[in-house]
């Protein structure tokens, strides 16, 4: 194996048709992976992320946290979440993340599963306050986990194993005819840390 495959820099759209999702890999060595696995771990304000169905509150095991440049509001599952500023590590994976996409990201949900019992079911992120057809970004520590798409209409799916240090892009009309989720496991007993970076739209 070459040296340097686990780091090809080529993305490879992992849809069939209607959106882009490109695959970047590895764009960390684990090293750096490490470093910042335990630094977003240690030095964000998690919290359990909250939504209300049906007009109850119901609260999640998984935890999650919202930064930007600005105090940016950001809605869905009926609840709002005012932005805490980037801190110095984000600021670090923003800079890489728009070096290696081509694209500018304001803001950033991060997700914490503590386990693979904690997954995210299918939904679409086409919240009004994001940028319409923008790029996000996904960039993934910790402990591996399979990330799921379904097409709206035939319903045809596509998995990818997201890795340690890796990147993967949903851009284009991704979110208008494909749904996403990250299916629970009992197979996975370690945390993962998720930073999705958005552009938020006023």
């Amino acid at each position: 194996m070459d040296l340097f495959s686990q780091f090809d820099d080529t993305p490879k759209n992992l849809l069939p048709k209607d959106g882009t999702v490109n695959y970047y890999g590895i764009v960390l060595p684990k090293e750096e992976a490490d470093y910042y696995y335990e630094a977003l771990l240690n030095s964000i304000e998690w919290r359990n992320d909250e939504a209300i169905i049906f007009g109850k509150r119901m609260v999640t095991k998984r935890k999650v946290a919202w930064y930007a440049e600005q105090p940016f509001e950001y809605s869905y599952s009926n609840i709002t979440k005012t932005a805490l500023p980037f801190t110095e590590e984000l600021l670090e994976l923003k800079e890489l993340v728009e070096k290696e996409t081509g694209e500018t990201y304001n803001s950033c949900l991060l997700n914490l599963y503590h386990d693979g019992s904690e997954g995210m079911a299918w939904h679409s992120d086409g919240e009004k306050d994001l940028k319409k057809n923008g790029a996000i970004a996904s960039l993934s520590f910790g402990a591996e986990r399979r990330f799921g798409f379904k097409h709206k209409q035939s319903k045809e799916t596509v998995y990818k194993v997201l890795e340690h240090g890796s990147l993967l892009v949903m851009k284009d009309e991704t979110q208008t005819h494909w749904l996403h989720r990250l299916p629970p496991t009992k197979k996975v007993h370690r945390p993962r840390v998720n930073l999705t970076f958005r552009t938020i739209v006023r």
